[in-house]
């Protein structure tokens, strides 16, 4: 047992997030995406299951323990909606209110639905969540500890 640990993070999330190095990438995926074949490409073959929280409160929980990328353009990048690569979805503000509360500045930025899919199965592992509002994707790229 450990102490100060939210239960929602699994012992596996947790090794991932430890093995992880500087400019490592994560996905954070909605109950939509495909996870599975996405994982088989990725360092962790399969994906981790988070259904029973949104992206928010995923990205939260992984923010309180893996510091964002301050040193590149984007921490974090959502997937944009489709034909609307500026507006942001309710999901979407969710998210930027959690990275509100997260150290260091955090570039947040947005990609096209097509290349979120195929960068996603370069990340480290995915992780899927109960997400349902759409578009509710984005990859979180692993920063430093000084």
């Amino acid at each position: 047992m450990l102490i100060n640990i939210d239960k929602r993070i699994s012992p596996q999330l947790l090794f991932i997030l430890a093995q992880m190095g500087h400019g490592d990438e994560i996905a954070v995926v909605d109950a939509n995406f495909p996870a599975v074949s996405t994982a088989a490409h990725c360092i962790t073959k399969e994906p981790i299951d988070m259904m029973g929280v949104d992206a928010p409160k995923c990205i939260e929980l992984i923010t309180k323990l893996m510091p964002l990328d301050t040193f590149t353009e984007f921490g974090i990048l959502r997937m944009e909606i489709d034909g609307a690569p500026n507006e942001l979805g309710d999901v979407h503000k969710d998210v930027v209110t959690v990275l509100d509360h997260v150290s260091g500045d955090v570039g947040q930025g947005s990609i096209e639905r097509q290349i979120f899919y195929k960068r996603s199965k370069a990340a480290f592992a995915v992780v899927q969540v109960g997400e349902i509002r759409p578009f509710g994707c984005f990859l979180l790229r692993k920063g430093v500890i000084f």
